[in-house]
C-alpha cells in the first residue's frame, strides 16, 4: 500500500479509537472528510477491508458498523458481545467455541469461509442488578 493508503488506514484506526462505541462507514467517511473533502465512500471501504483482513477491524454485521480490535493478536476468531442499551462491544476470543462450531458445521460438509460471532444483551454496567444497588 502506498503512503497515502498507509496514513488513510492510520486515520481511519484513529476514528475509530476515538469514537465512544460502533461507526459506520459513513460516519467514518464523515470525519475524514473534514480533513480530506476529496475521500469517496469506496476509499473508506476498501480501507475498513483492508484493516479487517490483518485483524485490527471487526465489522458488526448486525450493526452494519466497525470496531476496533481488542485483541494483539491478528490471526485470532473473537466473539462481540454487544450490549443494546449503551452500545459498548467486548470482544472474547475463545478458540475451544470456533473449533466446537466449525466441527458440528463441518459435519454436513459446510466448509465456512469465516465466522463472525456476535452476541446481543446488556452488559455488566447496564444490568438491572447493578443500577439497583
Amino acid at each position: 500500500m502506498g503512503q497515502r493508503g498507509d496514513e488513510l488506514r492510520a486515520e481511519v484506526v484513529r476514528v475509530l479509537r476515538l469514537s465512544d462505541g460502533p461507526r459506520s462507514a459513513y460516519d467514518i467517511l464523515k470525519v475524514l472528510q473534514t480533513s480530506n473533502p476529496k475521500t469517496a465512500p469506496t476509499t473508506v471501504y476498501r480501507t475498513l477491508n483492508g484493516l479487517m483482513e490483518v485483524g485490527l477491524v471487526h465489522r458488526l454485521e448486525s450493526l452494519n458498523a466497525y470496531v476496533l480490535s481488542q485483541t494483539d493478536d491478528p490471526d485470532h476468531q473473537a466473539i462481540l458481545s454487544i450490549c443494546n442499551d449503551c452500545g459498548i462491544v467486548e470482544e472474547t476470543v475463545a478458540p475451544e467455541v470456533l473449533k466446537t462450531m466449525v466441527e458440528a458445521v463441518g459435519e454436513s460438509g459446510f466448509a465456512p469461509s469465516r465466522h463472525v460471532i456476535e452476541v446481543h444483551g446488556t452488559c455488566v454496567d447496564c444490568s438491572p442488578d447493578k443500577q439497583t444497588s
